[in-house]
């Protein structure tokens, strides 16, 4: 006979008692516990959460919470008001924040995905360059999220070293080993192909040293692991051209795919803009996204401008308009 499981108790449903203080702080504290309540429910906190977020300690929490605190309560309930105010304050201007569309297969991120699956099924290497804001982080973590043995490791200064490295990959991909010099064959295993085509994306490789890199390189050799190293041009100087140096002979061969974007095409600003389904203006705000995209940040930046101007457009209750967007550049500062 299957045992049906009782559902889990509401933590925030306890037994208390009305505090001794004069009947208008009684009153407020009412208030403040239904609203603490209903605000913890709606975002699903737990007490530590909550007292983490509103700065009150949690046995001072729990004890004003049942009624059971000695201290002043008028004290507490001012600072978790105050908390609540912003909490509110906060939820009502996400609330007028459109929401961007999710990832967005533009041409570009089909050209890098077609990067990653050819290193995955070969497997090879692979460097993939891309300039801020194309959508090389986007279109990384679709990939590895989708497709099974793919795992996407970004990189850090702090972790440029051989060791750095294989400790940071040992932590993505949860191995524990306790001595270091086991550790590079640990990952591999773990890495290791048979027959599942998998793929080590390395996002901000540049960061890594030539020694860490040449680690990599072990991976594939030993492991069948497909590799691909995605940065910014620095990356592409060192190992996206032709004419590398005699230290990197080792590699040069195992380069399987070179890809290299510094600008998003005109396709990836109006594949962005389809998703965003606009209502109005939408000729004259294609035009003056294609000029936002040539900026620094690219797409990045496209998407920022129309938040903001999508914003103003839901403030007043009608479509997003070019006026809209023209404002929203306004006040980040920036000019067309």
């Amino acid at each position: 006979m299957t045992e049906i499981s009782p559902p889990p108790a509401d933590s925030w449903a306890v037994a208390y008692v009305d505090p001794v203080i004069a009947p208008e702080e009684l009153d407020r504290w009412h208030r403040l516990r239904s609203s603490l309540i209903d605000t913890a429910k709606r975002f699903g906190w737990s007490k530590s959460e909550v007292s983490k977020r509103s700065g009150v300690p949690a046995g001072t929490l729990w004890q004003w919470f049942d009624g059971s605190y000695r201290g002043v309560i008028r004290n507490v309930s001012d600072r978790l008001a105050r908390w609540l105010d912003s909490v509110a304050e906060m939820t009502a201007t996400a609330a007028r924040v459109p929401v961007a569309p999710g990832f967005v297969m533009t041409p570009t991120a089909r050209e890098m995905t077609d990067a990653l699956i050819f290193a995955q099924a070969m497997p090879e290497i692979v460097v993939i360059t891309t300039g801020a804001g194309v959508g090389k982080t986007h279109t990384l973590r679709e990939f590895c999220r989708t497709r099974a043995h793919a795992d996407l490791v970004t990189m850090r200064p702090t972790t440029s070293s051989v060791h750095g490295m294989l400790l940071e990959l040992g932590l993505a991909l949860d191995v524990t080993e306790r001595n270091p010099a086991k550790l590079d064959r640990t990952i591999g295993n773990k890495l290791r192909r048979n027959g599942r085509h998998t793929l080590l994306a390395i996002d901000e490789a540049q960061n890594l040293t030539d020694q860490a890199v040449n680690q990599l390189r072990y991976f594939l050799d030993d492991y069948g692991v497909g590799i691909a190293l995605i940065g910014n041009e620095e990356l592409y100087g060192r190992f996206g051209g032709n004419d590398l140096k005699p230290a990197y002979a080792q590699l040069q061969s195992r380069f399987g795919l070179r890809f290299r974007r510094m600008q998003p095409l005109r396709e990836d600003v109006d594949a962005l803009l389809d998703a965003w389904n606009l209502d109005a203006d939408v000729e004259d705000i294609r035009r003056l996204c294609q000029a936002i995209a040539r900026k620094p940040g690219a797409l990045r930046l496209v998407t920022k401008t129309l938040q903001l101007a999508g914003m103003y457009a839901l403030g007043n209750q009608r479509p997003m308009t070019v006026a809209d967007v023209k404002h929203a550049l306004t006040n980040r500062g920036l000019e067309i």
